[in-house]
């Protein structure tokens, strides 16, 4: 068995003045409960260390020549509070320990994203959060090329109440709290994840060595002064751009978000919706101003909710600027003070630039201005015009996805530390060239697993549904990318992917249903971690048959009683010896669904859930979706999934 990287690091230097416990062994820490748990930290080099429980003797041992130390605590049950002392030439003291299960969760925003983004869909489990045995601790963004780290440079564990809630991650507190409610058991998260990371980022040296391109790529960021060197230039480039954008901007000039400012020769234009000078794509700046109507000053600070801005935005309020987001994705939601707001007629104008690409207020999200008691629309007419065009800006170098990085600074701190199992959401950032996606995923989780010493379960939360639905089947890397993620837990032992074909959304790429992806989570939990017998997957295709016209998909037994959520849109497609898709007509019968359209005399193949954002048809009795698939039925009756 591979020896763990932690053991193997525990011999190399440097020296440490003090005794003290690795970061995850601090204040409010969930160690995971009946198993030995190796705890580990740094002192003075040669330095005898005792470790205590709730003041009990539970071991002794020596810090190494390069200060480090380790040594085995018994397994605990479930519970606490306790404390945790190791003492040499110092002491070190870690209170309010719990034991219970541990998960580390990673990927990129997604599960990155906190409960502070999707608190106007659940505000309630915001305002009461109080669970005091559900913690995270959250590994701050780093990277190093270097090679894995022993250790994190900071970070805490933060309980899921009040004070903490809204910084914690969204898909792995509403995880969490479906295993604590349904267990009872204390549950403790480490959250490593960053926003659009690739897998590479969390893959160790050792396995992108069998990668060439990769290894490639990674060379120069292990040489001296390569990355501050094309930092530099990515600040500089983007500062030349941005000074030239100003300059050459007429709003700026013109102060078009004065309220004395003369638009009446401004285009209308109906927003929420897309800049028409755009044609798929625009670099520069257009502005965009409106007016509303207060019947009396506004008694407290109002919320101004402007959905959703490709790419950055700059608002002023009565001539006043008063908030900006400077990137497309977080939703535009700000609390303006008061003061800038008077009885009468109030102008908002809004300054937003584009990088390239389709300029626009997203559809489908909110826009007004107003309280918790009332609000004022800012959907429809507004007055628009173009006040810069110049050449897109190249796109930085982002420094921190490149191979290994996290793995070394994220992950390698944490190898040795017990976990009950992982969850893995990422895909979005490799969708655009989806082929060995599976071969890299299964290398990644067989390695951790390995690193680790630990067969836990790991879990994949599969891409969503995102972008314009078409009204033709097609084939795309989304959901290339969603094939490749499913045949990855397939290959995998004690493994399961989580479909979210139906929770998405196709204008944003960060749903903000987070709390049905953290229940479909726990269940499949449940039924791997838990050994509990529960219903935690939708259809499974078991076989294909034609029959005339029809083509028969039969299901597993275990996902029966079937429903088709909508027979006409039901992300079913069949195609013949031609391997030209068109949409089929559904009738679920028993394990049975069976499919026919007119434009298909003999079909051969079938694909469900296909596509970017494709419709999610078909359920099983409890509501949660079959997973997206492609099979092709050849020449001798055989079923092959493609």
């Amino acid at each position: 068995m591979r020896v763990s990287v932690l053991i193997l690091l525990l011999f190399c230097p440097p020296l440490f003045a003090q005794t003290q416990f690795h970061r995850l062994f601090t204040d409010n820490a969930i160690l995971q409960r009946d198993t030995v748990i190796p705890v580990t930290g740094t002192a003075p080099a040669n330095t005898p260390i005792v470790v205590y429980l709730d003041n009990r003797e539970v071991g002794s041992t020596t810090a190494n020549a390069a200060g480090r130390w380790q040594l085995n605590l018994p397994a605990q049950q479930a519970g606490g509070p306790h404390q945790l002392r190791a003492s040499g030439e110092t002491t070190a003291t870690a209170d309010n320990i719990l034991f219970g299960d541990v998960w580390l969760v990673s990927g990129q925003s997604n599960m990155e994203l906190t409960m502070a983004r999707v608190a106007e869909a659940f505000p309630e489990d915001l305002a009461t959060a109080h669970y005091q045995q559900i913690r995270e601790f959250t590994v701050t963004d780093r990277y190093d090329f270097s090679g894995p780290q022993q250790d994190y440079t900071d970070g805490q564990w933060r309980a899921a109440t009040q004070t903490h809630i809204a910084n914690l991650s969204a898909v792995a507190f509403y995880f969490a709290r479906e295993l604590y409610l349904e267990n009872g058991i204390p549950i403790g998260i480490v959250n490593a994840s960053l926003g659009g990371s690739p897998i590479e980022a969390w893959m160790g040296s050792h396995l992108v060595q069998q990668y060439p391109a990769i290894m490639q790529a990674l060379a120069p960021f292990k040489q001296a002064g390569h990355i501050a060197s094309i930092t530099a230039e990515d600040t500089t480039r983007a500062a030349q751009w941005q000074k030239q954008l100003d300059s050459s901007d007429t709003g700026l000039a013109e102060q078009w978000y004065r309220p004395s400012y003369n638009d009446t020769q401004w285009q209308q234009l109906t927003l929420p919706g897309q800049l028409p000078e755009a044609q798929n794509t625009f670099s520069g700046v257009w502005w965009a101003r409106k007016t509303f109507d207060l019947p009396t000053p506004p008694q407290q600070d109002l919320l101004v909710r402007l959905g959703r801005i490709v790419d950055a935005d700059e608002v002023y309020i009565n001539g006043e600027k008063v908030a900006n987001t400077t990137y497309q994705y977080p939703p535009r939601r700000y609390l303006i003070d008061k003061k800038h707001f008077k009885k009468g007629t109030n102008l908002i104008a809004v300054r937003v630039t584009s990088q390239g690409g389709n300029s626009e207020f997203v559809t489908n999200k909110p826009y007004f201005v107003g309280t918790d008691d009332w609000r004022i629309s800012l959907a429809g007419p507004w007055r628009y015009k173009v006040a810069s065009r110049i050449a897109p800006l190249a796109p930085p170098t982002f420094v921190r996805w490149q191979p290994t990085g996290l793995y070394n600074a994220m992950i390698a701190p944490a190898i040795g530390f017990p976990l009950s199992g992982a969850v893995w959401y990422q895909g979005e950032s490799n969708a655009g060239a989806p082929e060995g996606y599976a071969d890299k995923l299964v290398a990644m989780a067989e390695d951790w697993r390995a690193s680790w010493q630990q067969d836990w379960p790991f879990l994949t939360v599969q891409l969503t549904n995102f972008m314009a639905r078409k009204p033709q089947p097609e084939d795309t890397t989304w959901a290339q990318l969603r094939h490749q993620q499913m045949q990855a837990s397939q290959r995998l032992d004690n493994a399961a992917t989580i479909v979210t074909l139906d929770i998405g959304e196709g204008n944003d790429i960060h749903p903000v249903n987070k709390a049905e992806v953290g229940r479909r989570l726990a269940l499949a939990a449940q039924h791997l971690a838990y050994a509990d017998d529960v219903d935690y997957q939708g259809p499974v295709l078991s076989d294909i048959m034609a029959k005339q016209d029809q083509l028969i998909v039969i299901f597993e037994e275990a996902s029966l009683p079937m429903q088709l959520a909508n027979p006409e849109q039901n992300g079913f497609a069949i195609a013949g010896a031609d391997g030209i898709f068109h949409w089929a007509k559904a009738q679920v019968s028993d394990q049975r669904v069976i499919l026919t359209s007119p434009d298909v005399s003999a079909p051969r193949q079938v694909r469900y859930g296909w596509g970017d954002n494709p419709a999610a048809g078909l359920f099983d009795s409890v509501g949660l979706p079959a997973a997206p698939f492609s099979a092709t039925l050849e020449s001798s009756g055989k079923q092959v999934q493609d």
